[in-house]
């Protein structure tokens, strides 16, 4: 097959840890032919969309580990398919690009994850199409309206609709001399959404990464365990990953969503869970393969490949 990865920067890649790099070494195993473009790349240009894409070969070594030919502008309904695998922010661009998917996707491309479902699942407001598996959850703009839900819930997780990596996360207790602030920062006059959740003690276990792949649960999550004194498990805050069986409750959650997500084209899904509870799902770019792999030897990025060249024949 050939294959176009649609990501960031390949300099920025960290490449012991990066599960889109994992995939490209799976797929140039596997035979696979390697293709890379950036998200500005992509356009509308003579009635198709295109691409400005290089064709990527990997070296095996540690710096230097690929090599890339100057770029071509080719269509993208000349690949096999097309991973969209660029890292939020979700804004306007990102918006904008999953419209040019769509425009691929009409020309015959095959885009995973597909991108009017990346476009109409917030990784932070979609769960609340489950609310049987969510802690108790309040999105708003309206500060009074967060300031009832500290008061009642009495210790809370406040956190913007469009964060990513554990950014501008805040556990606020009703007690906070620095509640109102905090409060007032991330609203700031009413013009942001702000998600308020119940805090989950069980964070100290760690927030659990259970994958998805074609509908089916990885069995074995990722628990991103807090450093001392920080509430945030994420691993760009510093938390450790820790690759746990997936529990009993955990399952449930993935058995239940799994199908569900997939049939609307996701074929790569991360669940955010804490205790019992789903606090996210990820779309955009789903991370933890390397550290689970590393850590159980599950091939993961081998069950994501097999569920690409399933979805491709």
């Amino acid at each position: 097959m050939r294959i176009a990865f649609i990501a960031d920067p390949l300099p920025s890649f960290k490449v012991h840890k990066d599960s889109t790099y994992a995939m490209m070494v799976e797929a140039a195993k596997r035979g696979h032919e390697l293709h890379f473009m950036l998200q500005e790349g992509l356009m509308w240009k003579g009635g198709r969309v295109v691409g400005e894409i290089s064709r990527l070969t990997l070296t095996g070594e540690k710096d230097s580990w690929y090599k890339t030919a100057p770029p071509k502008e080719t269509p993208l309904d000349e690949f096999d398919v097309v991973l969209m695998r660029k890292d939020p922010p979700f804004d306007t661009e990102y918006v904008a690009s999953t419209w040019l998917l769509e425009l691929a996707q009409e020309d015959g491309a095959k885009v995973f994850n597909e991108p009017r479902a990346i476009r109409d699942h917030s990784e932070k407001l979609a769960i609340a199409k489950y609310p049987q598996f969510s802690p108790p959850t309040l999105v708003t703009r309206l500060a009074g309206q967060l300031q009832e839900f500290i008061d009642a819930h009495r210790d809370v997780v406040l956190k913007p609709l469009d964060g990513m990596g554990g950014e501008s996360v805040f556990r606020v207790a009703s007690g906070d001399p620095n509640r109102n602030v905090i409060v007032e920062t991330l609203v700031r006059d009413g013009a942001k959404s702000v998600m308020a959740q119940r805090y989950i003690p069980e964070i100290r276990e760690g927030d659990k990464r259970i994958l998805l792949i074609a509908g089916k649960a990885v069995p074995h999550c990722l628990a991103r365990i807090p450093k001392p004194g920080e509430t945030r498990g994420n691993l760009a805050a510093g938390g450790t990953g820790v690759a746990k069986p997936l529990s009993r409750r955990d399952l449930e959650i993935a058995n239940a969503l799994g199908p569900e997500l997939a049939r609307q084209g996701l074929l790569l899904v991360g669940l955010d869970v804490i205790g019992d509870w789903l606090t996210e799902i990820n779309v955009t770019s789903p991370t933890c393969f390397r550290e689970i792999t590393d850590q159980t030897g599950f091939d993961v990025a081998g069950m994501f490949l097999d569920a690409v060249e399933a979805a491709v024949r």
